[in-house]
């Protein structure tokens, strides 16, 4: 399973990470960046990619 780690203070809750997730691990629900399912996640790292913000780690 995959450890993604997002910090809070710099996340702005853009969603362009989970807009681009292929396995729809990130996820905007409420307003908020979520973490749905992490064991489902390919390790691609296109949100590390992504994030305006580089508040996303994937290990």
């Amino acid at each position: 399973m995959a450890d993604i780690t997002i910090d809070l203070e710099k996340c702005d809750n853009c969603g362009e990470c989970s807009d681009i997730c292929p396995m729809e691990v990130l996820i905007l629900k409420d307003g908020k960046i979520t973490i749905n399912e992490p064991d489902e996640c390919s390790y691609c790292e296109t949100c590390v990619d992504v994030c305006p913000n580089e508040c996303i780690t994937v290990e």
